[in-house]
């Protein structure tokens, strides 16, 4: 996908969400063993390559999703980090998005310059469950990020975040349920709850898909097509459009953004019905929709 940049591959299980792991499974699939862990050399410097024309792939203003196969706060990546903030810091028009289950390795992890945060930099944390919840939040809350947000993906727990939210530092909440091997159930309760509470606290909630297995009214729905579980989500009306997250984006050359450097999100007809919508860049246009 165009918004994904995964400097490195490869992960260590952390907590419960580990247990079926999506990467693990994809991996066994190419006879590949998910917990090597290794920098991707042909994809490392994603955000400064160019296309043929001399403009950058990404472009200004999109959010990209950093580390999908990893964590970017792995151990094991450490001779690479500081490699890799080096490119985050050279742009300052481009949204980055991360996401760990290690928020206490990230004090340490964080780059001299840092200040009280980057503001290209949404920094987020994987909760589960309630117990995770509880273990990772209040760290989240005492880290030094301009922008922060919480992963109930994947969603295996009942889950209560409202005197979390009430600091006004969370500003975007996205849940999912579980994939591939042994999938664990996803209740429609559970989502509504945590629905209800962003509500409250104007704080923009995306369920983006159902899971394998969704139960809503003491019935399971077995829904192994990912699309399908993306429009069952955005179906379920538990969406909701909170506080503007303001990223302040530094254009590249200084002074304003040109209007044809700026990513304008713009969705085709399948993306109607799309769990992600609220949160995505929009349609690339790859064609890989094309037909389904």
């Amino acid at each position: 996908m165009h918004d994904i940049w995964n400097p490195w591959h490869g992960c260590v299980k952390k907590s419960e969400g580990c247990r079926n792991c999506y990467m693990y499974f994809l991996d066994r699939q190419r006879d590949r063993d998910g917990a090597f862990v290794y920098k991707v050399k042909n994809n490392f410097d994603y955000p400064l390559q160019k296309d043929k024309n001399g403009a950058f792939k990404i472009k200004s203003g999109e959010r990209i999703r950093v580390c999908m196969t990893s964590d970017f706060f792995l151990e094991q990546a450490d001779p690479w980090r500081n490699d890799a903030w080096r490119i985050i810091r050279q742009r300052p028009d481009v949204v980055f998005f991360l996401l760990t289950k290690r928020p206490e390795r990230v004090g340490a992890c964080l780059p001299s310059d840092w200040g009280n945060g980057w503001e290209n930099v949404f920094f987020n944390v994987t909760c589960e469950d309630q117990k995770n919840a509880d273990e990772r939040i209040p760290l989240l809350l005492d880290l030094p990020f301009r922008h922060k947000g919480i992963m109930a993906a994947p969603f295996i727990g009942p889950l209560s975040i409202g005197r979390y939210l009430q600091s006004g530092q969370i500003e975007q909440v996205i849940a999912g349920g579980e994939n591939y091997d042994g999938s664990r159930p996803l209740h429609y309760t559970w989502v509504k709850r945590l629905y209800e509470d962003c509500v409250a606290f104007e704080t923009t909630f995306c369920f983006i898909e159902t899971g394998t297995r969704f139960v809503k009214d003491g019935k399971t729905y077995f829904l192994k097509d990912k699309r399908l579980q993306s429009r069952m989500a955005f179906k379920s009306g538990l969406q909701y459009q909170g506080k503007k997250i303001d990223f302040r984006l530094t254009p590249l050359q200084g002074g304003l953004f040109e209007d044809a450097q700026i990513w304008r999100r713009k969705f085709g007809q399948q993306c109607q019905t799309c769990g992600s919508r609220l949160i995505c860049n929009g349609c690339a246009d790859c064609g890989q929709c094309e037909g389904k």
